[in-house]
């Protein structure tokens, strides 16, 4: 297979022409929930599918990036694709694509497109990979619903240094016709979706315009498009962040024709979702053990300028003891952007590299860019270095906060067994 020279090529010509080499399987799936935005897309598939499957539907899924194994992106009918099925898809696309440039990501999503055409299921819930006019993902002419998560500065150097261009990328995955969800947007986002959307004849609801959540004691209250208000418990995914979420999910089950989501079955899910390294705490494993008495671990991927808004919304509401972070980044992102917000609520960091990643930044970039965004920062070999320095300094029971990256938290979670 010959791999195109750029991990990353905004086209989607050679998405095209290899669908149509093995059979246009993007013409054959159940209904399609498209999914874009910067920040909440994950979560806010796990808890639609959380709650879908409650309701006795069967879920595909797909999402992007994995943590620790590649068929985690591919979820069919429930269940992680299997290996051997995986391998066996994606040498059929590899013969079929013959001496063609393409990449990785293209690839890999017609694969998971064969595999959702031969497996039956009631929906696919569809994760955008970058951006979303041009995203691999962006081949279904007519999904059954669109969700846009908020949208903030992410990945400029492929979808624009501007919020407006960004979410103009992101708008590309409106189509004629069908309704559009959209999470909680800056009001310069938000006008490009709705101009995205009245060129399409596509109905918009917009969070704080067509529907409204409120945090409650017990979880939140929502008047949904149907102008009825409903109370609901907090998601299991920890952080205010998520209820935003967990609402948007709810407004598109609300609005997703031919399906039926009862009460019932929101609470059941809404309940029970669980999504890996989103404020995940860690209770085992090796680096638990490196902990001294009373002191947390928790893991989140979180890597932007919208994710350190949310993760420092969290920890403002952690003033009981003492909060250090360790953090590894890649290059395509602005740490400061993502390390500015929680400059005030944490007391140090170590800097570490993300191992066997090319794009990593190094401990000592990490590091600099803390102090110079007003954090305690040192440098660590690696996560299980960083913990002891912490502990060896911490005289008090503290929480201990992963964070920085996705690939990070993937050698995290594969790392401590």
């Amino acid at each position: 297979m010959r791999l195109h020279p750029k991990s990353i090529d905004l086209v989607l010509d050679r998405v095209w022409r290899l669908l149509s080499h093995v059979g246009d399987p993007q013409t054959k799936l159940p209904p399609v929930v498209h999914v874009a935005g910067t920040n909440g897309k994950g979560s806010t598939i796990a808890m639609m599918r959380a709650m879908l499957e409650a309701a006795g539907y069967r879920v595909h899924v797909y999402t992007s990036p994995h943590l620790v194994r590649f068929a985690e992106r591919i979820r069919l009918a429930g269940e992680l694709i299997p290996e051997q099925m995986l391998t066996d898809l994606l040498e059929e696309c590899e013969q079929a694509n013959g001496p063609d440039p393409i990449t990785y990501f293209e690839i890999t999503t017609v694969a998971a497109y064969l595999a959702f055409s031969r497996t039956p299921a009631d929906i696919l819930l569809l994760e955008t990979g970058l951006g979303g006019r041009l995203d691999a993902t962006n081949v279904i002419d007519r999904p059954a619903l669109t969700v846009i998560t908020p949208v903030s500065i992410d990945h400029v150097q492929f979808l624009g240094e501007t919020l407006e261009a960004i979410a103009g990328e992101k708008a590309g995955i409106i189509k004629p016709g069908v309704a559009c969800i959209s999470g909680p947007q800056k009001p310069e986002a938000l006008a490009v979706l709705q101009q995205r959307a009245d060129d399409a004849s596509a109905p918009l609801f917009a969070a704080g315009r067509d529907w409204l959540v409120t945090q409650t004691d017990k979880g939140f209250s929502l008047r949904g498009t149907s102008r009825q208000t409903r109370d609901y418990p907090r998601p299991s995914l920890p952080g205010d962040h998520q209820i935003i979420n967990a609402a948007t999910a709810v407004v598109a089950l609300e609005n997703l024709p031919g399906f039926t989501v009862p009460l019932d079955a929101r609470h059941a899910g809404l309940q029970a979702v669980d999504w890996p390294a989103r404020m995940q705490r860690l209770t085992r494993g090796e680096l638990v053990e490196l902990l001294s008495p009373g002191t947390e671990l928790w893991l989140d991927g979180g890597h932007n300028a919208g994710a350190g808004e949310m993760l420092a919304a969290v920890l403002s509401q952690w003033d009981d003891r003492p909060v250090h972070l360790v953090c590894g980044m890649i290059n395509t992102k602005a740490s400061d952007d993502f390390l500015k917000p929680l400059a005030s609520h944490v007391t140090s960091l170590q800097a570490v590299a993300i191992p066997e990643e090319i794009n990593s930044r190094t401990a000592e970039e990490t590091a600099g860019t803390a102090a110079a965004v007003g954090i305690a920062a040192s440098q660590a070999d690696d996560v299980a270095a960083a913990i002891t320095a912490i502990t060896a300094a911490e005289p008090k029971p503290c929480r201990i906060l992963i964070c920085g990256s996705l690939y990070l938290a993937g050698t995290v979670l594969s790392g401590n067994s």
